[in-house]
This record gives C-alpha cells, structure tokens and sequence, in this order.
C-alpha cells in the first residue's frame, strides 16, 4: 500500500524571508551597532536556508532530475550575489574573491558533500551504487570548467597577472555557459536515466513516493514566491553585512581568501543537508547529482555572471590559481575519477574525499 505524505512547510521558513526584508529595508546604509550586525547576519544565515529549502520544495514537484538542477541554481544565484555584493565594497582589494568562491566551492562539493554522502550511504550499505555514465559525464564537464576558468589564467601571457584579458573572459564565459547548457540537456533530456536514483536491482528508476511524496501546486507557488523573496533578502543583507565581514578577517589575521571559503561554506550548507537526506535513503545518485551539480553551476553560471559584472566593477579580475591550489585540484579530479569510474563506492572512497577537504580547509587558514 502506497503511503501517502502530507506537505508542510516549517512556520520559520514563512517568517524568515519576511523579517529579513523587513530588517533590509531598516538597515539599508545605515551604521549599525555589534547588537544589530550579530542580528542581521543571523538573518542572512536563515534566508539562505529558507532560500534553499523552497528551492527543494520546487524541486520536489517537478521531480528528478530537474529537482537537483534546480537546487544548484538556485545556489548559485545566491553565490553570486554574495560575491558581487563583497566586490563592489571591497574595490580591488576583492579582486581574487570570485575565484577563491568558485575554487571552495568546487572542493566542497567535490570533496566535502560527495565524501560525506558516500560515507554515510557506504555505513549503511557497506558499498553504494550510481550510475557511472551519468557521475562521469558530470565530473568531466567539471573538470573542464574548472581548468578553462581557475588553472588557464594562470599560464596566459596576454595580461599581467593571474587574469584574462577582456577576449579571454569573454571566450572563457561563453563556453562555461556552453558547457552547462549541453550538460543540462543531457541530463533532463537526452540521457536522464542516467542521473536517476539506483534501484536494488542495479537499474533506474524514479523517486519512491513515500520518500519524496511532491508538495501540491498551490504550495510550490507559495514556496517560489518564498524563494525570490529570500533572494531579493540575501543579496541586500550581504551588501549590509560585507564591511563587517572584511573587518573580522583582516582583525583575525586571516588570508583574504579565507572570506570565499565563508561563502561556499554558508551557501552549500542547505545543499549539504540534501545531500546527506538523501544518502540516508540510499539514493546516492542524487546526492552526486547535488554535489556536481552545485560545481558545475559554480563555474558554470558564476563565471559568466562576474564576467559580465566586471564591466562596472573597479580593478584586475583575478581568476587564476596559485601553485597549491592547481594541486588539490588536479589530485580532486584524479580521485574524483578512480570514485566514478567502477560506479560503486565504499567507506574508503568518502574517507579519502574527505581528507583532501580537510587538506584544503588547513590550507586555506594556513597557506
């Protein structure tokens, strides 16, 4: 018998994105006390969860793939908002901030969200199965974008600097909006049992309905009207918020880069949530789909954004990764790779991915 789930939505995820424009609107370029920043970015913290948690409400009613395509948009709307709104303050001092976004959150969800889903699937089922055409496809397409917009601009010759020239951006950006377009076709049109969940029997098959029961219309409406009202939310507070942030890394003696970590660490949270849920019901191949999703639309759709956003922002555009980085990402591919490849996965393969997050975290605190 067919178990039929009713849909609710938390009363905290109604009034979260309401307060947070409310608190917007009164603090709008205005010098705010210690009391109110700690408020305001407590705000900022639970819009980007609300944001994330309508997003997978839509997600849920128009079912996979498209649910995972959808979260990784909508994270990537809130990335790039973040990092447009700390340029903007930041001036040229901000200059690396878009690539050390783009580069945490490639090894987050690479490393992090992939190496926590499949030690938490490989506990429960000593080895988890996906589908390796659909993971690899991903992977590479991630690979691709990663080297054409973080490892190239370190070896062009054009412009001074770890940048590319205005031609370079544009060809870069163009082909990042290519490559998405082509892999989202694969994935929602062309090959999509490839990205679905892996039944017992080693076969797709579709989400079973009493784990992801899809919420009625009406309250999918409701929750992308909650959605943009969330975003319209982070993208002012994190204007709000910007000055106190650049303050606290440089009064803790923190490397510049380490406020790109804080974003992908706070925007690939509710996604890291996901993820996990589903790992805990044995559907691996979503949570891969997740992650490498959430990468992809990184590089993907931010690239082009910043591309396009650098034409009013002041000072170099700074895309290329120093000699460290290009290491843990070019190990990241390799070993992302060896995990794909024989489509299966155990406690080994999470605990690996894993140390390579810790790795780049220790890193990025200690350079």
């Amino acid at each position: 018998m067919t178990r039929v789930v009713r849909f609710t939505v938390a009363r905290w995820m109604i009034v979260v994105p309401v307060t947070a424009i409310v608190a917007l609107v009164l603090t709008w370029g205005r010098h705010l006390p210690g009391a109110v920043v700690v408020i305001v970015a407590c705000l900022l913290a639970g819009a980007v969860l609300a944001a994330v948690h309508h997003a997978e409400v839509v997600a849920h009613r128009v079912g996979e793939p498209f649910g995972s395509l959808i979260l990784a948009v909508a994270v990537t709307v809130i990335e790039v908002a973040l990092i447009v709104t700390l340029m903007v303050s930041g001036g040229p001092k901000a200059s690396s901030l878009a690539r050390d976004t783009v580069f945490a959150a490639v090894m987050i969800t690479c490393n992090g969200i992939v190496g926590l889903c499949l030690l938490v699937g490989a506990l429960r089922r000593r080895v988890v199965v996906f589908h390796a055409e659909g993971t690899g496809g991903a992977l590479a397409t991630v690979a691709t974008l990663a080297t054409l917009s973080l490892v190239l601009p370190t070896f062009t010759t054009s412009t001074p600097g770890p940048a590319f020239s205005p031609p370079q951006l544009a060809f870069a950006a163009v082909a990042s909006l290519a490559l998405y377009g082509l892999f989202v076709i694969t994935q929602t049109v062309r090959h999509r049992d490839y990205f679905l969940p892996v039944g017992a029997d080693g076969t797709a098959g579709e989400v079973p309905v009493e784990h992801a029961a899809p919420p009625p219309a009406r309250a999918a409406m409701t929750s992308l009207g909650l959605l943009l009202l969330a975003l319209v939310a982070v993208v002012g507070l994190a204007k709000v918020e910007s000055p106190v942030i650049e303050s606290a890394v440089v009064s803790a003696g923190l490397p510049p880069a380490v406020v790109g970590v804080v974003i992908a660490l706070l925007v690939l949270l509710p996604e890291t949530l996901a993820a996990l849920r589903a790992a805990r019901r044995d559907q691996i191949q979503i949570s891969l789909n997740l992650a490498l999703g959430s990468a992809m639309a990184s590089i993907g759709l931010t690239i082009p954004a910043i591309a396009l956003a650098s034409i009013w922002l002041t000072g170099p555009l700074l895309l290329g990764l120093g000699a460290t980085h290009m290491v843990l990402l070019g190990l990241t591919f390799v070993v992302a790779t060896l995990t794909v490849v024989p489509g299966r996965a155990t406690v080994l393969q999470g605990g690996v991915h894993l140390s390579l997050l810790a790795a780049f975290l220790f890193l990025a605190i200690s350079p």
